[in-house]
């Protein structure tokens, strides 16, 4: 199996014949404990400073696991017509089916395909954020199902409502008819530092109020999946059915939503990714109040700052996130940024790397008057952008890194657009073609047949202007390539 981000709910047959039946999965009559183990009760110490005691992970254990709920859903099957001992009753089966004589004696008595329809049932974990009966989970918890079960750590079950839920950051929201329920407390996830220690309850595998403990491995993560969610990442054991349990801090509070674990097993291997509570709270009220989630956009196509970027823009150091492609008559356009700008904050929020950028902006109410600082001919400058609302994926997303190399002289060969070129791209395109490319242009990978539309956000349309802008440049140079639909900024180094 290769390597990749699984959402951690657990999914089983239930099977029944002869009127029994049985789950794929154990079912745990006690809480469990599993994953990374705590330090020694001597305690740590940092290089220099005093013994630090060991967190108390049974007084956040004991003072949560009310509040933490086993959530159960079930897909019914569609029936099928099919004989207990191969084929299909009605339709073609093989030639040993048809000579089976327990199917033929099936056929004689009118029990031809008369068997039960098999359920799914998938199972995750959930936390009470209202005592009224709200809970958080992830929307792949529970997505799909005909049925939702609540077990609650005093075993009582309620039937679930899904009151609403959002693919983009995989939340869900569920309730229960009851009242006077355990609630967690929330915490501010953008407090929280790499290194700290955070604890995990859910129910992997169906071992109800499992307890596991780790460190935060890293902070605002992109995956593939979730460019608008910045994710946490821990090492905290977690495993098939702690998809939607709470992730707390030291202080007993909750910072996040397990939600993925990365893994080329099916397994826990030391990667697991928390939805920030922030945003699983800003994405509830909007599902309970509207039953939809409206989120915001800039239109703008955007990358990382290379190390080699950061150079040709002149930047100290790599950071923001360097726009590739604004949409026309997009926010962005209207508010006058431009490809080559360097979004260097959003809001008063820096932004260090391009991945943090769309999960802010995503998060902002749509018509919210926002600053927009930027990275423009070597100075900085603040532009005030309306924030418009998101209807598809085209709010900004940190896209793939273009190849940087190490070189001398540019190797590149490049013409004006012809008239009919330029008919053809329409929309006033101008640019140089590429007619070959070798030596550091080729490493970086541009290719005969690129259009070259800039020069460290400088439009070019000849090659004088080309040249003119490269001698300008000192060690590096941004090219923006075009390629088919996509847009990007190339780095190459000039010498």
């Amino acid at each position: 199996m290769k390597p990749g981000m699984l959402a951690v709910s657990l999914l089983a047959a239930v099977l029944a014949v002869g009127g029994c039946s049985r789950t794929s999965e154990p079912q745990a009559k006690a809480p469990a404990a599993q994953g990374a183990s705590a330090p020694s009760a001597a305690g740590v110490q940092a290089a220099g400073g005093p013994v630090q005691a060991v967190p108390d992970f049974a007084a956040i254990a004991e003072a949560n696991k009310g509040a933490v709920v086993n959530i159960t859903s079930i897909v019914a099957a569609p029936r099928q017509m099919r004989l207990p001992f191969g084929g299909r009753g009605g339709g073609q089966g093989s030639d040993d089916d048809e000579d089976n004589p327990m199917n033929e004696f099936l056929r004689r008595f009118g029990m031809e395909g008369q068997m039960p329809p098999v359920p799914r049932e998938g199972m995750g974990s959930g936390f009470i954020v209202d005592a009224a009966g709200v809970i958080l989970t992830n929307a792949h918890v529970v997505e799909g199902a005909d049925e939702v079960r609540v077990k609650l750590a005093d075993r009582r079950e309620f039937k679930g409502k899904i009151a609403g839920l959002d693919h983009t950051t995989d939340i869900a929201v569920v309730k229960i008819e009851a009242k006077g329920l355990p609630t967690v407390k929330l915490g501010d996830p953008s407090k929280i530092r790499v290194g700290e220690w955070v604890l995990a309850i859910g129910s992997p595998f169906g071992f109800d109020n499992t307890v596991t403990a780790g460190i935060v491995s890293g902070t605002s993560r992109s995956l593939p999946e979730g460019s608008y969610v910045p994710f946490i990442q821990t090492d905290a054991a977690v495993n098939p059915g702690n998809s939607g349990g709470p992730l707390f801090n030291m202080r007993g509070e909750v910072i996040g939503i397990n939600s993925a674990i990365y893994s080329r097993t099916g397994g826990y291997m030391g990667l697991a990714f928390a939805i920030p509570i922030d945003v699983a709270k800003n994405v509830e009220d909007q599902l309970l109040k509207t039953g939809k989630v409206e989120r915001g956009r800039l239109g703008v196509g955007i990358q990382e700052v290379s190390a080699s970027l950061a150079r040709s823009f002149g930047l100290e150091r790599p950071q923001g996130a360097l726009v590739s492609t604004v949409e026309s008559n997009g926010p962005a356009e209207k508010a006058g940024v431009k490809p080559g700008d360097v979004i260097l904050s959003f809001n008063g929020k820096p932004i260090d790397q391009s991945s943090e950028l769309p999960p802010l902006v995503a998060q902002t109410k749509p018509g919210t008057k926002a600053e927009l600082e930027v990275w423009r001919g070597g100075k900085k400058q603040t532009l005030g952008v309306a924030v418009g609302e998101m209807k598809s994926e085209k709010t900004a997303r940190a896209g793939d890194k273009p190849g940087a190399q190490e070189g001398g002289k540019l190797g590149l060969a490049v013409r004006p657009l012809t008239p009919e070129e330029k008919k053809e791209l329409g929309g006033g395109v101008q640019g140089l073609v590429v007619e070959g490319a070798s030596g550091p242009a080729a490493k970086a990978g541009i290719r005969r047949g690129d259009l070259v539309t800039a020069v460290n956000g400088q439009p070019v349309k000849t090659v004088d202007e080309l040249r003119a802008l490269l001698e300008k440049s000192k060690d590096s140079a941004a090219l923006l390539i075009r390629r088919g639909d996509a847009t990007v900024f190339v780095p190459i180094e000039i010498g």
